[in-house]
C-alpha cells in the first residue's frame, strides 16, 4: 500500500513538473477568459421606492410654546433651551440652530418638509444637544467643493433620526463632533448629476468620534457613509445601493461596521488607511462596478472581517498592503475572484470561511508560499480533502492559489486546461507533498463541508 501511495505521488510530481515546463506553449494556443455568473437571482433587498415621494402642499407652520410661526427660523429662534418645535406642512427657506438642546419635531416624514433654497446648506446646527425628528429636508446648493448639505452638524451630542433627506449634495455632515447619531433616516441625492465627483457623500463623518450610524437607507448620492479621520463610531444595519462605494474609511482607527447590506454599488465596503475595524456580519452583493469589491482592505491592518457574506461581487475580497489581519466565518460565493491578495498582504489568518461557486477562489499574487491557518481551515468547493478521522477538517492540505492558479492569472488562455488531468496532476502533487513550493496560498486543514448552510438563499434554484 505504502509503494502504491508514493509511487503515485512520484508520477504526479513528475507530471506536475513536466507540466510546468509546457505551460508556456499551451498558453499561446488556448482560448480567452471565462465570463462570471449573472446577479444572484435570490436576492431582493426590501428598500423604500424613491421616486414614489410627494411633497405636502400645504402651507407650513412651526410652533414653540404656543405660538405659531410661518418661518422655521423664526420659531427655532424663539424656543429657549429644552424646548420643542413642531413643525407640519411645508416651510421654505434656511435654518440655523443656536440654541442648545432644542428638538425640531415634524409630524411625520409625508407631511412635514424643509425646502432650502437651492444654496448652501438647508439646516445648520450649531449648538449642542439638539435633535431632528420626522422631518422632511430637501433641496441643498449643489457645490459639492463647498460642502453643501442638507444637515449641517457642528456641534456634539446632535441625534437626527426618523427622517429624510432628498434633492442633496452631502446628506447629513458630522463636522468635528462627538456622541451624534444619525438613525431610521432615508437620504436620497440627484439622479441627474451623472458624474460622481459632482455628486456628495450620504453621511459624512469627518474628524468625529463616539457616534452611531444606524438603519438608514442611502442610495443616489458618492457614497453612502464617508469616514475621514474618524474613531469609534459604529455603522450598524443601513442599507447602500446604487452608490460608488456603500462605505468608506480613510484614516479612521477603531471603528465598527456590523450588519449593513451594501448591493448594486461599484463597491461595498472600501476601507482604507485605518486600523482596528471591525466589520462583522455585513452583506455585499452584486457590487461589480469598475472596482468591484465586495470589501476593499487597503493598507488595513489588525483588523478583523468576520461573518460577512460576500456574493456575487468582481473581488469578494481584495486586499492590498495589508497586514495583520483575520478573516473568519465568511461566505465568499459567486465571485469573479473570491480572495485577491497583493502587494505584500501575507500576514493574515483565514479561517472558518466557505467559498463556493466563485470563477476563481483566490488569486494571490505573491512571490512565496504563504500558510493560512495551522488548524481549522476554510470549505473549498471542489477541493474533496481526504478526513481520516472523519473530524469535518481535511489532512491534506489544499492550495488554492498554487501553480495552476499563478500560471492562468499570468496566462489567463490557459484556464481552458483547468479540469484537465495534467492540471489534476499539479494539485496532487501540491497536496500530497511539499514538493512543488509554488508561491501562493496554502490551506493546511481544509474543511469538508461549508460553515454556511444558507448561502442558498442568495438563488431561486
Amino acid at each position: 500500500m505504502l509503494d502504491t501511495i508514493a509511487l503515485e505521488r512520484a508520477f504526479a510530481v513528475a507530471a506536475a513538473l513536466a507540466l510546468l515546463c509546457s505551460l508556456g506553449a499551451a498558453a499561446a494556443v488556448a482560448p480567452g477568459d471565462a465570463s462570471s455568473d449573472s446577479a444572484p437571482s435570490g436576492f431582493e433587498p426590501s428598500v423604500p421606492d424613491t421616486d414614489a415621494y410627494e411633497a405636502p402642499t400645504a402651507d407650513g407652520v412651526a410652533t414653540v410654546d404656543g405660538e405659531s410661526y410661518d418661518s422655521l427660523q423664526r420659531a427655532v429662534a424663539a424656543a429657549e433651551p429644552g424646548a420643542t418645535v413642531t413643525v407640519d406642512g411645508r416651510l421654505d427657506g434656511t435654518v440655523v440652530v443656536r440654541t442648545p438642546n432644542v428638538t425640531i419635531a415634524g409630524s411625520g416624514v409625508d407631511s412635514a418638509l424643509l425646502h432650502g433654497d437651492g444654496e448652501g446648506d438647508v439646516l445648520t446646527i450649531r449648538a449642542p444637544g439638539v435633535t431632528v425628528r420626522d422631518l422632511w429636508v430637501r433641496n441643498s446648493g449643489r457645490d459639492a467643493s463647498g460642502n453643501d448639505a442638507a444637515v449641517f452638524i457642528n456641534a456634539s451630542g446632535v441625534t437626527v433620526q426618523d427622517s429624510r433627506i432628498t434633492r442633496t449634495t452631502f446628506g447629513v455632515w458630522l463636522n468635528g463632533v462627538s456622541d451624534a447619531r444619525v438613525s431610521n433616516t432615508t437620504i436620497v441625492g440627484r439622479e441627474e448629476i451623472t458624474t460622481l465627483s459632482q455628486r456628495g457623500n450620504g453621511i459624512q463623518v469627518w474628524n468625529t468620534e463616539d457616534s452611531v450610524i444606524r438603519n438608514n437607507d442611502i442610495t443616489t448620492v458618492r457614497d453612502g457613509l464617508y469616514y475621514n479621520w474618524a474613531s469609534n463610531v459604529t455603522a450598524s444595519g443601513n442599507r447602500l445601493w446604487n452608490l460608488r462605494y456603500g462605505v468608506h474609511y480613510m484614516y479612521s482607527d477603531d471603528c465598527r461596521l456590523v450588519d449593513n447590506v451594501a448591493f448594486d454599488n461599484d463597491a461595498g465596503y472600501a476601507l482604507m488607511v485605518s486600523k482596528r475595524l471591525v466589520v462583522a456580519d455585513n452583506v455585499a452583493v452584486d457590487n461589480t462596478g469598475q472596482s468591484g469589491h465586495g470589501i476593499l482592505l487597503k493598507s488595513i491592518d489588525d483588523t478583523t472581517v468576520r461573518g460577512n457574506h460576500l456574493v456575487g461581487n468582481g473581488n469578494g475580497v481584495f486586499m492590498y498592503n495589508s497586514v495583520g489581519n483575520t478573516l473568519t466565518d465568511n461566505l465568499v460565493a459567486d465571485n469573479e475572484v473570491g480572495v485577491h491578495l497583493t502587494a505584500g498582504s501575507t500576514d493574515t489568518t483565514v479561517t472558518n470561511n466557505s467559498f463556493l461557486r466563485n470563477d476563481r477562489a483566490v488569486l494571490a499574487v505573491l512571490e512565496e508560499q504563504v500558510y493560512w491557518n495551522t488548524s481549522t481551515g476554510n470549505y473549498w468547493a471542489g477541493a474533496n480533502p481526504v478526513d481520516l478521522d472523519d473530524d469535518g477538517v481535511g489532512e491534506t492540505r489544499h492550495q488554492p492559489a498554487g501553480a495552476i492558479e499563478q500560471v492562468t492569472a499570468r496566462q489567463p488562455a490557459t484556464r481552458v486546461f483547468a479540469t484537465s488531468p495534467a492540471f489534476d496532476a499539479v494539485r496532487l502533487a501540491e497536496a500530497t507533498v511539499p514538493a512543488i513550493e509554488s508561491p501562493g496560498i496554502v490551506d493546511s486543514r481544509p474543511r469538508t463541508e461549508p460553515a454556511h448552510d444558507d448561502w442558498r438563499q442568495y438563488y431561486d434554484d
